[in-house]
Parts: C-alpha cells; sequence; structure tokens
C-alpha cells in the first residue's frame, strides 16, 4: 500500500472481483504511513507482540491517516473506475466494538496503550452497502463501551467483519510470499494448513507474521471457508488468490 502501481493494480482486482458477481470488502491498515507521519510529529513508534503502542497521541495519528489519507487514496483508485467504493470507519454506525487488549512478551504482561480486541460486529451499514452494489473500504477504528477509541490491527478485524458477514474468503496482503515452514532458515513457504496444524504454529511465529495468522485461524474456525495470505508485493494478487484454483501464497481451512 506504499506502493502507488500496487494501490492501483489491487484496486484494479477489487473491483474485477466485484465485476464478477462477487462482493468485496476491503479493510486497510496503513502501518508505514502512520510511522512516517510520527517521525514528523517527533513521536514514537514501538511495537510490542507485533501490535503498535498506541498512546493518546498515537491514537490522533492513527486516525487521521488510516481515515483522512490511506482510506481516501484506496477509494480514490477504486473508483476511478466507477462510482463503487465507500469509505467509512469500524466507528461509523456501531460497526465495531473493541475493548482494550492485553499483550505478552516473553510471559510479561506489557502496556500496548489504546489497541482493541473486537468484541462485537454490527455488519448492518456493510450489508446495506454491499446490497446497493458499493465496495465498502474500511478503516480499522473502533469505539468502546465507554466511548474510547482503540486501534485495532487491520488484518484481526478484518477476520472478525468476515466471520460477521459470513463471508467465502479472507484474504489477507503482506510483503512476504507466505508464512514460511522455517523461518529465518529456509524461505519455503507452506502452502496448505488446517485449523489445528495452524494453532500449533502460532507461539512459534515472527510478531509481524502472528496477528495474520491469528485472523486466519478465526476466520476459518467462525465459519470462513478459506483464509489466504498473499503477497501484495506480487500485482493482481488478489485476483489470482480469488479466483485460480490453486492460490498462490498459504491457504488456512477449518479441515484438511
Amino acid at each position: 500500500m506504499v506502493d502507488e502501481s500496487l494501490q492501483r493494480t489491487f484496486a484494479q482486482d477489487v473491483v474485477e472481483l466485484w465485476r464478477a458477481g462477487l462482493r468485496p470488502v476491503v479493510v486497510h491498515g496503513g502501518g508505514p504511513q502512520i510511522s512516517a507521519m510520527l517521525d514528523r510529529l517527533g513521536l514514537e513508534t514501538r511495537f510490542e507482540a507485533g501490535l503498535r503502542v498506541t498512546t493518546a497521541e498515537t491514537m490522533d495519528v492513527v486516525r487521521m491517516v488510516l481515515s483522512g489519507r490511506v482510506q481516501r487514496e484506496l477509494v480514490g483508485h477504486i473508483n476511478a473506475h466507477g462510482p463503487f467504493a465507500v469509505g467509512m470507519t469500524g466507528e461509523d454506525a456501531h460497526t465495531l466494538t473493541a475493548v482494550r487488549r492485553s499483550a505478552w512478551v516473553a510471559g510479561r504482561a506489557v502496556d500496548i496503550g489504546l489497541v482493541g480486541d473486537i468484541v462485537e460486529v454490527n455488519p448492518g451499514m456493510v450489508r446495506t452497502l454491499l446490497e446497493r452494489g458499493h465496495i465498502p473500504v474500511v478503516s480499522p477504528v473502533a469505539r468502546g463501551a465507554d466511548g474510547q477509541v482503540y486501534n485495532v490491527n487491520a488484518d484481526l478485524a478484518a477476520s472478525a467483519l468476515a466471520v460477521a458477514l459470513d463471508a467465502a474468503r479472507l484474504v489477507i496482503l503482506t510483503d512476504v510470499a507466505g508464512l514460511y515452514a522455517n523461518w529465518p532458515h529456509s524461505t519455503e513457504v507452506i502452502e496448505h494448513l488446517t485449523a489445528d496444524a495452524l494453532d500449533g504454529l502460532l507461539p512459534g511465529l515472527a510478531s509481524g507474521m502472528l496477528p495474520k495468522m491469528e485472523g486466519c485461524l478465526s476466520a476459518v474456525r467462525g465459519g470462513v471457508r478459506r483464509a489466504h495470505v498473499l503477497d501484495g508485493r506480487v500485482p493482481h494478487a488478489v485476483l489470482r488468490g480469488v479466483l485460480d484454483e490453486v492460490s498462490p501464497g498459504t491457504t488456512v481451512t477449518a479441515s484438511a
């Protein structure tokens, strides 16, 4: 998402899926853009357990960058092909409700600030947009029952929304070829995993891949038939991942 040409081909893929009769929903992150803005403002960027430590100041930047920049860019690229995309956040219509997330590193609790776990999804607004022929583009910001706003990992937000929508597939883009079998000693990609097999691997995964695979596991256990982790650096990865008989990257299913 930091490469404009890849943003454009991603947008083309989403529109092609829509034209093929599918009903895509886009949930986006914006980690590099958030980090760049924090640097410009002289604010610290720190990660624990694969998640951004989010202070109140950081949360203001997260909302601004996700909803005011990254979402606008994606909506613009999709709408270059027609009046399809509509941007929203998880705050809108109480689509996503979160609670403060706990994190553990090496067996000790760490404070990661205003980072949320999704505890409730109200997909009504997303369904309405889909029924009217639109492509929802959702920023992963959620409100708590107490009114506090939380930064939610985009992979986990996408997973929760996929389950609530009874989606057929969850597709997660990353900047590697898939889940490696023996990282960092090998770049061999695991092409297929069952939920139980993935569950056993989670504790040993690198922090960057952990929320992606956690999202895949939650999705397939919640009823999504297939979850894919694809290399977003490859042009048209989404189209290939959804329409090809054999998906590139790593595919997770509930059973063999």
